[in-house]
């Protein structure tokens, strides 16, 4: 079984990239932390953060443009990938990456509402005011 499951932070922008008409590849650089601790005879070992490539698909990609930022903490599901390319000098290099299947955003909303939440928000009140005018 092949499948990853991650707790992180979104390091930057996500990088969105369309090929088609609307099919996109989003790419994400999350950062997952594992605290440090004190060990019994007084030594500390310090906070590790390692950083994880992440590729969305279509319509998650899509998703992930809209509303993932550089802060947010999201919750991600997917599958390990190994890519191997030539770099600028000639020298192989191997890429971890996770495709991902599955997120789930972490980070609170916050005081700002998108552009679809306020629609969302507003045709509910405007639903409500027309239901309490009904004489009936």
């Amino acid at each position: 079984m092949n499948k990853v499951m991650l707790i992180g932070n979104v390091g930057k922008e996500p990088d969105v990239r369309y090929y088609d008409a609307d099919q996109a590849v989003a790419t994400v650089r999350l950062a997952t932390t594992e605290r440090g601790y004190t060990l019994q005879n007084g030594m500390k070992v310090p906070d590790r953060t390692d950083w994880h490539t992440l590729i969305f698909q279509r319509r998650l990609a899509q998703i992930v443009e809209k509303y993932v930022h550089t802060g947010d903490r999201l919750y991600v599901e997917g599958r390990l990938r190994y890519r191997t390319y030539d770099d600028q000098r000639g020298v192989r290099r191997t890429v971890t990456e996770i495709n991902v299947e599955n997120m789930e955003m972490l980070s609170p909303k916050g005081n700002t509402t998108t552009n679809a939440e306020t629609t969302a928000t507003e045709q509910h009140t405007d639903e409500q005011k027309a239901s309490d005018e009904i004489p009936f």
